[in-house]
């Protein structure tokens, strides 16, 4: 995937020891020059960043990652952090203004608005994870969500949150009694009163919390991961810290796919921004392998380390242009929540895109791992031969494996199902491809490429199903790469015996131009059903209702803009990214705006209900 955060606030460490001597500081000549002209973070960039930032320097972080950091950290890394003798003639002000330029960032946020009970009752789950069922459905029953189909139309925007400081949002809001739980930018972790959006209380990690929080049963324990490898387990009653794990030993290690809780074992999965790093030519690439990691859920002692690639990655014997040393085998990260299989005591998760040739074959495949064990069980790989990393968006760059992409990951969790008596895992594929396997031995059951897909293309982070049949989000955006033919946005049914095209609802084209291609009708984050709907978010902002059982667009909300929060403050909604629609209580929960990979900023967790 290429819409994902850097592994650490470190990768900001390396570039005093990275620059150094060779950093270029303002003469007095250009000290003046700043004092009587208008502040221009672009030509700041050159003078004093460039010369390192833009892949000449081994181990300095790519340009690339900076949006990926974000502006909060840029700017503390500038005014007192490794990078503050690079900011020396800079004023606050244009310290600010260049962090902004290189990270991203919304209006500066009023504090957040506190409940007057600072802890909240324990609860017991009513959704599992991100999936929202242990089998990945992303189905919520009608006890739980509490609408009905034929009040969906009724909905109106009760309240919005604003993250603060944040460009993005994408962290799956989680029920939890009065309460919703969710994540930020920021790295703070909040539970917010359903009623009206206060905060009960807010616990603080180390750097953005991407993923959905996992409760146990009796509610006194929550699971969630950071961008920076780090596992995490509070009390969500006041978000007391219980413990705290590393995921993974490697540097670069990430976790975006949100962790499974399932009986006493957390299943964190394993994703990386080394696909960034390798756009340094002089980075020695690559070592990452992606993986599941299983934790004991009381004491967060680490039980094994299912690799997605079992071997470990060794030099190649080789060098790229710059010298720096190639290694083998690589890549296979995993951006998704894992899937249960309580009858075959498996778990199933996605892979990416492997990182050096030639390409792991377990890259952009299903797994199946034994919950006990971590001995993978079964593979199969939807496409082969398919390794990249952003030295190749770069321009051919040292790194860049030989096949050079496409880039075609398994993004989104498989999907457990049984249609008239028999079990089927159903996956979603960045090329377009949705398909069924056996769960005994992972044989191919049927496949049908429902888009053009593409490195931007085709199903990105979640299906849906319910009564037998599987509703499959297509993006096709504009950024499709190499592939061709007719681009087919918009939402999917198909049977899930068969994999027939049901239903086609194209995704309405509303962005005026001068908003293109950041304003784009492909809908890439996951997809939530209930009974008789099915709700679904898009690049361009807007977030519908579909009848399940023609398609048709019964609601229809545009979330980009602005609006006022419930601390008093402005919100910005953009694109709908990642995470999807959460349903409870006869709400509509969803995060809006993803300032990243070309798309609209926001800083917006937006909550629906029909008056009265």
């Amino acid at each position: 995937m290429q819409m994902f955060g850097i592994a650490a606030l470190g990768a900001l460490a390396v570039l005093s020891a990275a620059c150094g001597d060779g950093s270029v500081e303002p003469t007095g000549e250009t000290a003046t020059a700043s004092a009587v002209r208008a502040f221009d973070p672009q030509e700041t960039y050159d003078v004093r960043c460039a010369h390192c930032h833009d892949g000449s320097v081994p181990k300095a972080p790519h340009l690339i990652k900076f949006q990926l950091l974000g502006a909060v950290a840029i700017e503390a890394a500038l005014t007192d952090g490794l990078m503050a003798t690079h900011a020396a003639g800079l004023d606050a002000s244009e310290i600010t203004k260049l962090a902004v330029f290189l990270g991203g960032a919304v209006a500066a946020a009023e504090p957040v608005k506190r409940c007057a009970e600072a802890t909240v009752a324990a609860a017991a789950p009513v959704t599992q994870g991100w999936s929202l069922t242990l089998e990945g459905s992303r189905f919520i029953d009608a006890s739980v969500a509490d609408l009905d189909a034929e009040d969906v139309p009724d909905l109106d925007l009760k309240w919005v949150f604003a993250y603060p400081g944040a460009t993005r949002a994408r962290s799956q809001p989680v029920p939890y009694g009065d309460a919703v739980l969710v994540g930020s930018q920021s790295g703070s972790v909040y539970a917010l009163n359903l009623a009206d959006g206060c905060a009960h209380w807010e616990y603080e990690a180390d750097v953005e919390v991407r993923s959905a929080l996992a409760l146990d049963d009796d509610g006194k324990r929550a699971y969630f991961g950071d961008v920076g490898g780090t596992v995490y387990a509070i009390d969500p009653r006041d978000g007391t810290e219980l413990w705290r794990a590393t995921a993974d030993p490697h540097p670069d290690t990430t976790l975006t796919g949100s962790p499974r809780l399932y009986r006493d074992v957390l299943y964190v999965p394993l994703s990386s921004s080394e696909w960034a790093s390798a756009a340094d030519p002089g980075y020695a690439c690559c070592t990452f392998r992606g993986g599941v990691a299983a934790f004991g859920a009381a004491t967060g002692e680490k039980r094994w380390t299912a690799y997605a690639i079992p071997d470990a990655p060794s030099p190649t014997g080789k060098k790229n242009e710059m010298g720096a040393e190639l290694f083998h085998p690589a890549g296979a990260p995993i951006w998704n929540s894992p899937t249960i299989d309580v009858k075959r005591n498996l778990l199933y998760v996605g892979t990416g895109e492997a990182y050096t040739s030639p390409a792991a074959d377990t890259s952009d495949s299903v797994l199946a791992i034994d919950l006990d064990t971590g001995d993978v069980v079964w593979h199969y790989q939807s496409i082969a031969g398919d390794a990249w990393n952003m030295a190749c968006f770069i321009g051919g760059g040292a790194n860049c494996p030989e096949e050079d992409g496409p880039d075609l990951d398994i993004g989104a969790p498989p999907v457990l199902m049984n249609v008239d008596g028999r079990d089927l895992v159903i996956a979603g594929q960045k090329s377009g491809d949705v398909f069924a396997l056996d769960p005994a031995d992972g044989q191919l059951l049927w496949r049908n490429k429902i888009g053009r897909g593409g490195f931007a293309g085709g199903v990105h982070w979640g299906l849906a199903a319910a009564d037998g049949v599987v509703f499959a989000p297509n993006a096709d955006t504009v950024f499709t790469g190499r592939f061709t033919g007719p681009r087919k946005p918009g939402l999917f049914a198909l049977n899930a015996a068969d994999g027939e095209v049901l239903w086609h609802t194209p995704a309405p084209d509303v962005c005026p131009a001068v908003d293109k291609p950041a304003c784009d009708p492909g809908l890439s984050a996951a997809v939530t059903a209930i009974p008789g709907v099915v709700f679904a978010g898009a690049f361009d902002g807007h977030l519908r209702a579909y009848a399940s059982d023609s398609g048709e667009i019964i609601w229809d909300f545009n979330t980009r803009g602005t609006f006022t929060s419930v601390s008093g403050e402005t919100a910005k909604g953009g694109s709908i990214e990642s995470d999807g629609p959460v349903v409870y209580r006869g709400h509509v929960l969803v995060n809006s705006g993803y300032l990243f990979g070309d798309r609209m900023a926001g800083n917006a967790l937006m909550v629906f209900a029909v008056p009265g």
